[in-house]
C-alpha cells in the first residue's frame, strides 16, 4: 500500500489538480495533461495522485539527470515503499555499426555501470513480487529486456527444510548466471565455506546465506551487504532471480540453438546466391562462435541479437521491455512530456537502419532486427493510463486529451497548476546585445557571487560550454560545465555542489533545461538566444526560463541582437503565468518566499572500496597474502599496504 510520509500538505491548486487527475483516472480516461509551471509541485502532486489511485507506477523522464532527481524526491515521499531508478546501464556506448562506403566495422563498445545494472535488476524483481513499486526510469525502459514469463520461471525457488543437494544447488546457481568467486565475493557472484553457501545478490544490497545439514537446507539466512552483516532467518518461500536478463532454461536454450542454426542456414544459402561470399564467411565465423559460448556458458557477448529466438517469438513481434514487467492496471506519468515523446516515437527508426546494414553484409542474422525498442504504437498498446506533466505540452499530448472525447469536451483533461504555494513569480526578462555578451555575463555573475547566488549559463554548443567555463575560471569565477559526455552517476553530484556552493555557475546545453530542482539559481543567462532552432524554440525558451523560477531575485538575460518569434512568444507566456500569480498572492496577502530545500546526499556516488570490507569474511592469511602480493606487482603499493595491515590485524 503507497502511504506518503511528507511535512506538506497540498495548497494553492494543488487539491484541485489532485481531485481532478484522480476522478479521471478511476472514471477510466485514458490521456490526461497536467500543466504545471516550474516550482508549482507537480511532484508532489504527482506523488499524492498515487497514493490515492494506489497502482503500481511507471514515470518516464526526457534524461539521467532528472530521473536520478525524481527519484531522490519519491524516495524521501514514500519511504516505505518500492521506489527505484532505471536507465540505460552505459556510461559509454558505442553501437556496433559498419560503414559500406569505407568498408568500416565498428565493433560495440560499451562500459558497464555495474551499479546501474543492479538497480535495473532490484526495479524488475520487486515488480515481479510487489504491488507498491515506483519506477523512475529515462526512454530505456522500451528497450528489449527479456521476457518476464522466462525470467520468472528459470528463478530457484528455495526455503528451510528443503532436501536438496549442496552440489545441485550450486549448478543451480550456476545456471543462473552467478559466479563462483571465493575471494572476491561481489554483487552477482557465490561462494562456498564447507556447509555454508553465501550469495551476494545481483541487485548489490543483500546476501543470502543458506546453510545445509546433509542434503537438507538447514537454514536459509538474509543481510545486508555490509561489512559485518546482521543475518535475519527466513521462514517464507524465497526466490532467487537470475544474475542477467537474458537466461534461458537448458531445455529451451538447446531448441533455441537449433532455431538459430536453422536461420543460419537459411542466410548462408541467401548470400551465396548474391554472390557475397565474404559476407557468408564472415556470418558462418561469427555465429557458430555465438553458438559455441551459448552451449558451453549458457551465455555470450550480444546474446540480445538473439532474443527473438531465446524467447521464441515470431518474425517481427515486438520485444519485452520493462512495461512487459508491470501489471495491466499500472499508471504511467510521462515527464517533461514534451521532449519525452519525441524520444520515444525516435528510438526504433534509428536502431532499425543501423541494423538493416549489418545484416546485410553478414555480421548478424536477420532476427536480430528483432532485438529492438518498443515502436511508438507498440508502446501506447502497452500503457493503461497516463499522464502527460510539463509546463509546456506539446501538440501530441493536447491532440490525444482533446481527441479522446470530443463529445465530452476533451479540453476538461488538461489540469492547470500554475499557482506556487511559495507566492514566488516568474522570474523578470532582460533582451541584451550579443555584442561584449561574455563581458556583460561575468559582471552579472560577480553581481550574483556577491549575494551568495548561483547562475546557469546556457550555449548553443558542447565546446562552446567548455570554453566558456574555462574562461570563466580564469576570471576567477567557480565554474563546472555540464553536458551529456559527463558520467550518468555524477551528474546528479555536480548539481549538488553548486547548491553547496562548490561552483557559482554551471554551464550547459540540454542538460540544464527541464525539471531541475536548483532553488539557489537566481540568475539564468541564455547566449544566442536570437538563433531559432530547437535548443531556442519557444518551448525550450520557457523551460529554460524556469530554472530562474524557484528564487526571490529570479532574472533572465536573452542575449540577442534581435526579438525572434520564439522569443515573443516565451515572454508573453512568461508575462500571462507571473500576471496569474501576482492575483493570486494579493488575494491571498501571500508575500513570496524563498524556497528553503534540504540538500540531499546522491546514494549512487562510487565510493573507493575499503579493503576491510572487501575482504571482510576471508580469515585465510594465505589468500589474503596472495592478494598483498598480487597488488604489489601490479605496483598498487597502496592496496598491498591496507592488506598487509588486514594480516597483521589476524595475527
Amino acid at each position: 500500500m503507497f502511504k506518503s510520509i511528507t511535512k506538506f500538505k497540498p495548497t494553492g491548486d494543488q487539491p484541485k489538480a489532485i481531485e481532478s487527475l484522480s476522478k479521471n483516472l478511476k472514471k477510466g480516461v485514458k490521456h490526461q495533461i497536467l500543466l504545471g509551471v516550474t516550482g508549482s509541485g507537480k511532484t508532489a502532486t504527482m506523488g499524492w495522485v498515487i497514493e490515492r489511485i494506489q497502482r503500481p507506477t511507471l514515470i518516464i523522464s526526457p534524461n539521467k539527470t532528472l530521473c536520478a532527481q525524481l527519484f531522490q524526491e519519491f524516495k524521501e515521499f514514500f519511504p516505505k515503499n518500492a521506489v527505484h531508478y532505471f536507465v540505460s546501464y552505459y556510461d559509454y556506448y558505442q553501437p556496433e555499426a559498419y560503414i559500406p562506403q569505407t568498408d568500416t566495422y565498428i565493433q560495440k563498445d560499451a562500459k558497464i555501470n555495474k551499479e546501474i545494472d543492479r538497480l535495473r535488476h532490484a526495479a524488475v524483481q520487486d515488480l515481479m513480487v510487489r504491488k507498491d513499486v515506483i519506477i523512475i526510469a529515462s526512454v530505456s525502459c522500451i528497450y528489449n529486456i527479456g521476457s518476464p514469463e522466462i525470467y520468472q520461471k528459470v528463478s530457484l525457488q528455495i526455503k528451510q527444510g528443503q532436501k536438496i543437494k549442496r552440489n545441485k544447488l550450486i549448478s543451480h546457481l550456476t545456471s543462473l548466471q552467478y559466479q563462483r568467486n571465493d575471494i572476491d565475493f561481489k554483487p552477482g557472484s557465490f561462494r562456498v565455506r564447507g556447509n555454508v553457501i553465501d550469495v551476494y545478490l545481483i541487485t548489490g544490497k543483500q546476501i543470502l546465506r543458506i546453510e545445509f545439514l546433509s542434503d537438507r537446507i538447514e537454514k536459509l539466512l538474509i543481510g545486508e551487504a555490509d561489512f559485518n552483516p546482521q543475518y535475519k532467518l527466513i521462514t517464507h518461500d524465497y526466490r532467487l532471480f537470475p544474475a542477467y536478463f537474458w537466461v534461458t532454461p537448458q531445455e529451451s536454450l538447446n531448441i533455441a540453438m537449433g532455431n538459430i542454426q536453422l536461420e543460419l542456414q537459411e542466410q548462408l544459402k541467401k548470400l551465396k546466391n548474391q554472390k557475397k561470399l565474404l559476407e557468408t564467411q564472415r556470418l558462418k565465423q561469427r555465429t557458430n562462435y555465438d553458438l559455441e559460448m551459448l552451449k558451453e556458458t549458457g551465455f555470450c557477448h550480444g546474446i540480445e541479437n538473439y532474443s527473438r529466438h531465446l524467447e521464441f517469438r515470431k518474425p517481427g513481434k515486438p520485444p519485452f521491455s520493462l512495461i512487459d514487467y508491470f501489471p495491466k492496471d499500472f499508471l504511467v506519468f510521462i515527464d517533461e512530456s514534451h521532449q519525452t515523446l519525441p524520444q520515444l516515437h525516435a528510438m526504433a527508426t534509428q536502431d532499425r537502419a543501423r541494423k538493416n546494414t549489418l545484416i546485410e553484409h553478414g555480421f548478424r542474422l536477420p532476427s536480430a532486427i528483432d532485438n529492438r525498442p518498443l515502436i511508438f504504437e507498440e508502446f501506447e498498446k502497452r500503457i493503461n493510463q497516463v499522464v502527460y506533466v510539463s509546463a509546456t505540452p506539446g501538440k501530441e499530448e493536447k491532440r490525444k486529451t482533446i481527441y479522446q472525447n470530443q463529445e465530452k469536451n476533451g479540453k476538461k483533461y488538461i489540469v492547470e497548476q500554475l499557482i506556487r504555494p511559495t507566492g514566488l513569480l516568474e522570474p523578470s526578462i532582460k533582451v541584451q546585445p550579443t555584442k561584449n555578451q561574455v563581458n556583460n555575463l561575468v559582471s552579472e555573475i560577480k553581481k550574483r557571487i556577491n549575494k551568495k547566488q548561483r547562475v546557469l549559463a546556457i550555449t548553443l554548443t558542447k565546446r562552446l560550454s567548455e570554453a566558456l567555463s574555462d574562461y570563466l575560471i580564469e576570471k576567477g569565477i567557480s565554474c563546472q560545465w555540464l553536458h551529456s559526455e559527463i558520467k550518468t552517476l555524477k551528474r546528479p553530484q555536480i548539481l549538488k555542489d553548486l547548491r553547496l556552493g562548490k561552483y557559482d555557475v554551471l554551464v550547459g546545453i540540454n542538460l540544464l533545461r527541464e525539471g531541475l530542482d536548483l532553488p539557489e539559481v537566481s540568475l539564468v543567462a541564455i547566449l544566442d538566444a536570437d538563433k531559432e532552432g530547437f535548443l531556442r524554440s519557444e518551448t525550450t525558451l520557457i523551460q529554460t526560463m524556469g530554472r530562474a523560477s524557484r528564487h526571490t531575485e529570479g532574472h533572465i538575460i536573452l542575449y540577442a541582437d534581435k526579438i525572434t518569434k520564439s522569443m515573443e512568444g516565451a515572454i508573453k507566456e512568461i508575462k500571462r503565468r507571473r500576471e496569474i500569480q501576482t492575483e493570486y498572492n494579493k488575494a491571498h496577502n501571500i508575500v513570496p518566499k524563498q524556497i528553503v530545500k534540504k540538500i540531499r546526499s546522491w546514494p549512487f556516488v562510487s565510493k573507493k572500496k575499503e579493503i576491510s570490507t572487501e575482504f571482510w569474511m576471508i580469515k585465510d592469511k594465505k589468500l589474503l597474502e596472495k592478494e598483498m602480493k598480487k597488488a604489489a606487482k601490479n605496483l598498487d603499493f597502496e592496496r598491498a599496504a591496507e592488506i598487509r595491515d588486514l594480516i597483521n590485524k589476524l595475527k
